[in-house]
Formats: structure tokens, sequence, C-alpha cells
């Protein structure tokens, strides 16, 4: 095996395992990461961007030294090599969980369960439920498959492509940070902004990747193009308003208006304002775009790396 396919094989056997597998129900690695970059917080937490600032660059750089570390102590074999490439990627991409938790609110909205499907949308997102109605959660799990397609997949996928398994855990590391304590509330404010800036920044070739996939594997190419062109600059996420706007576009329907978030109650543009509003089998087809994305990404990433990696040699 030669060593610019390493990373080929091993990413396309770590997305099968997540296809077959999804994440474990207990013991994944994440959550072993998220619990100790809690009690990196604990005992940092001050409200002050620098203390922020310095738990982002010990928790991430921290990951991303023991994985250049595995890396190197297992570079004199490609099998196993390859091992680590795929048990990172499994552990690091969320398709399939994404996919069954979409799966599991769409089969509630189906059947009339609303209460239900309400006490499901938090697995997903982090919306308000119980003023929506069941095209209101149909639009929320949407816009969370575009938005974590991106974050959740493709982000990786890119990373890792970039950097192998340093790139594919250091994504991961990132984007756990920004959802652990990147959002604005009064205790996060200054100390999360620097895991926020820095999940913008890895975030954005994973977004472009993301929006472009999107624009070819959906059913309507020039509308996604069109959304993504017209749209995505209204979001108030430099990141997900290129994923959200081409996928609406793909769709041929409206993403975007008024949302609530613990409480707060924003007022977003609307993205593809031609599109229909969101029903409940749209979740089933955005389901199936975020598939074919992923699959695209691997493909797109894995030739990145072997190009790169050939003109090395």
């Amino acid at each position: 095996m030669r060593a610019d396919r390493v990373f080929a094989y091993g990413a396309a056997a770590g997305l099968l395992g997540d296809h077959l597998l999804g994440d474990p129900r207990r013991g994944h690695p994440v959550a072993a990461f998220g619990q100790a970059a809690g009690a990196v917080e604990r005992l940092l937490w001050r409200d002050h961007r620098g203390w922020g600032a310095l738990h982002t660059a010990v928790c991430v750089g921290g990951t991303i030294t023991l994985a250049a570390a595995a890396t190197s102590a297992l570079r004199p074999s490609r099998t196993a090599s390859a091992a680590l490439t795929a048990a990172a990627t499994w552990a690091v991409v969320g398709g399939t969980s994404l996919a069954r938790e979409a799966g599991v609110i769409g089969r509630a909205l189906e059947a009339g369960d609303i209460d239900g499907a309400r006490a499901r949308l938090p697995h997903l997102c982090g919306r308000d439920p119980q003023a929506l109605d069941a095209d209101g959660i149909a639009r929320a799990v949407v816009e969370s498959v575009a938005e974590n397609t991106s974050d959740a997949v493709v982000g990786a996928l890119v990373w890792g492509g970039i950097a192998g398994v340093p790139g594919l855990l250091g994504f991961r590391a990132v984007n756990t940070l920004d959802a652990m304590v990147g959002h604005k509330s009064a205790k996060y404010r200054r100390y999360g902004w620097a895991s926020a800036r820095l999940d913008d920044v890895a975030g954005w070739p994973g977004a472009r990747l993301t929006a472009a996939l999107a624009t070819v594997a959906g059913t309507d190419p020039r509308g996604a193009a069109r959304a993504w062109r017209t749209d995505a600059h209204k979001h108030p996420s430099p990141n997900a308003g290129p994923v959200e706007a081409s996928f609406a576009g793909a769709l041929g329907v409206r993403l975007g208006g008024t949302l609530s978030y613990g409480g707060r109650v924003e007022h977003r543009p609307v993205l593809n304002g031609d599109g229909r509003p969101v029903a409940v089998p749209d979740i089933d087809r955005a389901v199936r775009l975020s598939r074919r994305v992923g699959l695209l990404a691997l493909g797109v990433s894995v030739a990145g790396r072997l190009l790169v990696k050939g003109r090395k040699s």
C-alpha cells in the first residue's frame, strides 16, 4: 500500500463504518473529548478572551499533538496507519446519526405525533420546539441537516484530506468546542470568542465544498447556485449561509425566517425566496441529499490528498 493511499483506504473504511454502525451508544471519543474540555474549562474559566483563547489552544492543540504522535508512531506500518485513519474518520463523522435523528422526527410528523417530534427536536438542534407546528419543525430539521452535513461530515473530510488524522481530529475538536462555549451567552460571550472564531475559520472550506456539492447533487443545480450566490451572505453565520442557501435551492424550498433559541427570537432573512415552504416529506429529501454530498466529499478529499502527495513525491 503506497503511503499516499493510506488516507484513501482509511477514510473510505471509516465512512463505511459510520454508515453501518453509526455512533456508539456509550464511550464515544467525541464525548470523552467534551469531558476533558469541560475539565479544562473548570480550571481556566474567567470572563476574559485571553483565558478562553488559552482554553482553545490547550484543547485543540493537545488533540492535534496526540493525533500527530499516533500518526508518527504508526507510520512504519501502512496497514496500522490506514486503521488509525479509519478509526479517526468513524469517530469524527456523524452522517448516520444525523440521518437517523432526522428520520425519527420525520416519521413522528408523518404519523401526526407532533408532541413526539417536538420532544425529539432538541436531539438535533437547539431550537425551541414548543411554538413550532409540523411544517416549522420540518424546516428546523432541514436546516439542521444542511448545516450538520458540513459540520459533521464534509468539514472533517476536508481537513482529513489536508492534514490526515491530525486534521480529522483537530477539526472535530474545534467544532465541539464551539458547540460547548462558542455561543453568545453571558457566560461565554468573551470566554468562547476564540473557539467561535476558530470554528468559523476551520469551517470555511468545508462549508463552501458542501454548498458546491449540494449544487451538483440536488435536483435543481441552477436554483441551488442562484440561491447560494444571492442569499448566502444574508445569513448571520459565514458558513451556515452558503450551506443552507444551496440546500434550499437544491431542494426547491424556502429556508430561514423567524426562529427561537433559548427563549430568544431571531428574524433571519429568507433563503431561496422563490421556493415553496418546507413540508414534512422534504426531511427525507434533505437526508438523501446529505448522503450524496457526503460521498462526493469523500471522493474530493481523497482526490485532493492523492494529488498533493503525488506532486511531492
